[in-house]
């Protein structure tokens, strides 16, 4: 029996990052993407257009925006950024952590998606917010939010799909559960089953990420110096919130 502490971690970002725009194609992408230009349309003056993401994995989201917006990118995985590189020639890549990264320049508008939910601890939160801030242009937004708040999740979650690309043929089941409730971090279990050339390969994949009450977002932004407003949207016709945030002269305690 395979139990879930013997499933290596993160291997969608290393050895099987080339499963990646199966599992999440870039046309997924589209209506949540939409929704983050409108905000940046509505927030920035024209002139405003240097944008940076964090965490920007294979830049599906980030490819809606360039087209507007001079971007540059940072991930941790040098998997990821080559598969943003293809996607998107054009914008400046960096392989760093969020937490820690300093550029030494400033952007209108800094973009946090998915990857914001690979935080497990407040401290990694905060610090990956004090970037956003030390990144930020007088009058710029920091645009953020999880998948999930821990008074959101009510789990277990599961979802499959099957897609095919040329002759690779990928059937994936994630499975997504909180093993202990009393602390920050949940589990995502993925099965994936590839089918190439007549041949079946089963593969696993084991992701930690954090879950937390939405008012330890909104109090750590306060922290960090940003004042925070909820902006709803949609994903796959599913209701999500965005947390937009601008500096604020006086940080919050």
């Amino acid at each position: 029996m395979m139990e879930p502490k013997s499933i290596p971690q993160g291997r969608l970002y290393k050895d099987l990052a080339y499963l990646f725009p199966l599992v999440t194609p870039r046309e997924g992408y589209a209506e949540e993407a939409a929704q983050w230009l409108t905000i940046l349309r509505e927030k920035l003056v024209p002139a405003k257009n240097k944008i940076l993401e964090l965490g920007v994995g294979a830049g599906h989201n980030l490819s809606y925006l360039t087209g507007e917006f001079t971007a540059t990118a940072v991930d941790t995985s040098p998997e990821m950024l080559q598969l943003c590189k293809k996607l998107n020639p054009g914008v400046e890549l960096r392989q760093d952590d969020m937490r820690d990264i300093r550029l030494g320049r400033k952007f209108d508008a800094i973009l946090i998606h998915d990857a914001i939910v690979y935080m497990l601890s407040e401290d990694d939160l905060m610090r990956t917010f004090a970037t956003a801030a030390a990144h930020l242009e007088d009058g710029g937004i920091f645009i953020t939010g999880p998948d999930y708040y821990l008074d959101t999740f009510f789990g277990p979650r599961v979802e499959y799909c099957t897609r095919s690309e040329g002759a690779l043929e990928l059937t994936y089941v994630e499975y997504a559960y909180d093993p202990d409730p009393s602390d920050t971090i949940m589990e995502i279990i993925f099965s994936f089953f590839i089918r190439e050339q007549g041949r079946l390969r089963i593969e696993h994949d084991r992701h930690i990420t954090g879950l937390f009450p939405r008012v330890s977002w909104v109090k750590l932004m306060g922290k960090a110096g940003f004042s925070v407003e909820s902006r709803m949207i949609t994903s796959g016709g599913v209701p999500h919130e965005l947390l937009v945030g601008t500096l604020s002269k006086t940080p919050r305690e």
